[in-house]
């Protein structure tokens, strides 16, 4: 099955160069009239990307080159991928370089390695499109298709594939990073998932250490390891899916109590690694309370693997438990084409803004069990009346656990190794001047949720920190973490003293940084 791999068109196997390459990176000043451009290629509102300058770059020579040029220039430098950060990471480097990854967006096969290269700068459609038309494979990545893998990955990135084959970093075989050494110059280093590589632990601080910390980013190579048939799994030929849905009207505190218990109940007993039901995820979206008439309502959406002989029957019995009443309008949907589910075609192939939804707030926490019933009664109370200037207030529940919780938590810089949901608190809205009153509502709704453990989901038996992919600069704000316990333990845990002397091996001159990057070794902030 292997050799099926080296078969493909040549094109498939190597970078795809469409331009005669310099060694130059292509550089985009205030006034050349692509900045405006570059400047709005962010996905949220709130924040401002205009650096000195915009560098483009197509090869890891080019980044190496960018990335001297700024440290001469003595510019900050920041990375940028797809722009999807919830927090202003790019932003900082206001009046520095912004280096930009968006044209190296390769997928390709490297047969040398046994493995596919994705470049950081590839989105994550481009990416299931290409393993899966080429080759028939896939990564379990998330569902935002314009998120582009240089952070996603590296971040510890998930999706509905993730309880069935874990989380993206456990098929990392190699990553390639322009670092910068202690006299202040760029090189390219490559670091590999072998323990024996002088370079591993440079790969390991990739494995869920988040974007923006040793260095830039060019590719990956993915392979899951022990793999036999194919260097990475095949998705479910197709996804057949159940929806629930209840409408806020009616919906009483009783009942919003016992459909979050049974949500959370069934991915309690659902989510070992060697489950059954890993085949089956879900997203139960609780958005709040919204007063025009179309306002979406409380809704669960599951997915299994349609070409299972009992996938129809697991679907109703995951619907049944859910809904053990029967009380809420209820689809089984045909199954579809994989990749048609995960990357809906639109008519001009990229995801289009809301303007609705143009400025933002995320934050993010894990659950190793469901939440109490003084943290449902918390979320019922803000969800049933928020904000009338929030057009999209809410929770999303993700299914997680199963096959990410195999592994063991030191063996990946990404230590949620033991949790069934992934949470994310929301608000979006359109116009800036709401932006303080907004943000201060998530805010308090998040610190009053973990109320117990100091406005934070400190680990616990019921939380278990929050996602660095999801970054949140509260979490070190002492007005809401009153835990004692710092941001970094919260997305780290025991690995963070690991990252921080991997910090000072690779960044020495701290050159990579941003308000929730990796402290040195020497720097206990």
């Amino acid at each position: 099955m292997r050799k099926e791999y080296r078969k493909v068109k040549k094109d498939a196997t190597r970078r795809p160069d469409t331009v005669a390459e310099t060694a130059l990176p292509t550089s985009v000043l205030p006034g050349d009239p692509r900045y405006e451009d570059l400047a709005l290629r962010r996905r949220n509102e709130r924040f401002e990307h205009r650096p000195r300058r915009f560098q483009i770059v197509r090869t890891t020579e080019q980044v190496v080159t960018a990335v001297n040029d700024a440290l001469r220039a003595g510019d900050r430098i920041a990375v940028r991928s797809g722009g999807h950060s919830m927090e202003n990471s790019v932003g900082e480097a206001r009046g520095g370089t912004v280096i930009d990854m968006c044209a190296m967006n390769a997928v390709y096969f490297d047969p040398e390695r046994d493995a596919f290269v994705i470049e950081a700068g590839a989105t994550l459609g481009d990416v299931y499109r290409q393993l899966y038309l080429n080759w028939g494979v896939t990564i379990p990545g998330g569902w935002g298709h314009t998120v582009c893998a240089g952070g996603h990955i590296q971040g510890g990135g998930y999706g509905g594939l993730s309880r069935r084959h874990g989380s993206t970093v456990d098929h990392l075989l190699a990553v390639e990073v322009v670092v910068v050494d202690e006299h202040g110059r760029a090189r390219s280093v490559v670091a590999s998932r072998d323990p024996q590589d002088p370079h591993h632990d440079l790969w390991w601080a990739h494995t869920g250490g988040g974007g923006g910390n040793f260095g830039v980013v060019t590719r990956y190579w993915m392979r899951t390891p022990g793999s036999v048939e194919t260097p990475l799994p095949r998705p479910p030929a197709t996804l057949l899916s159940g929806v629930l849905a209840w409408p806020w009207e009616g919906m009483t505190r009783q009942a919003f109590q016992a459909l979050v218990r049974h949500h959370g109940e069934w991915h309690r007993k659902h989510s070992e690694p060697d489950s059954p039901y890993t085949a089956l995820s879900s997203l139960f979206m609780l958005p709040g309370r919204a007063k025009r008439p179309d306002a979406m309502g409380l809704t669960l959406v599951g997915l299994v693997d349609g070409g299972l002989p009992n996938a129809q029957a697991m679907m109703s019995e995951f619907l049944d438990a859910i809904d053990p009443g029967g009380e809420a309008a209820r689809a089984l949907l045909p199954a579809q084409p994989w990749l048609y589910a995960m990357v809906p075609p639109v008519v001009d192939g990229e995801m289009q803004r809301i303007p609705e939804y143009d400025r933002y707030k995320g934050k993010a926490g894990y659950l190793r069990n469901p939440f109490t019933p003084a943290q449902v009664d918390t979320i019922y109370d803000y969800l049933v009346d928020p904000p009338a200037e929030i057009d999209l207030a809410g929770v999303w529940l993700n299914s997680y656990g199963g096959r990410v919780n195999a592994i063991d938590p030191a063996a990946t810089a990404m230590a949620q190794r033991d949790s069934i949901l992934k949470v994310v608190y929301t608000a979006a809205w359109p116009s800036p001047k709401d932006d303080e009153k907004n943000i201060d509502w998530l805010r308090r709704f998040y610190r009053d949720v973990y109320a117990e453990t100091g406005g934070v989901p400190v680990p616990d038996g019921i939380n278990d920190g929050s996602y660095i992919n999801y970054p949140d600069t509260d979490l070190m704000d002492p007005e809401w973490n009153t835990s004692g316990v710092p941001w970094h333990y919260l997305y780290y845990k025991d690995n963070y003293p690991r990252l921080q002397r991997i910090k000072a091996r690779w960044d020495p001159l701290n050159v990579f940084r941003h308000a929730l990057s990796i402290r040195p070794a020497t720097d206990e902030r």
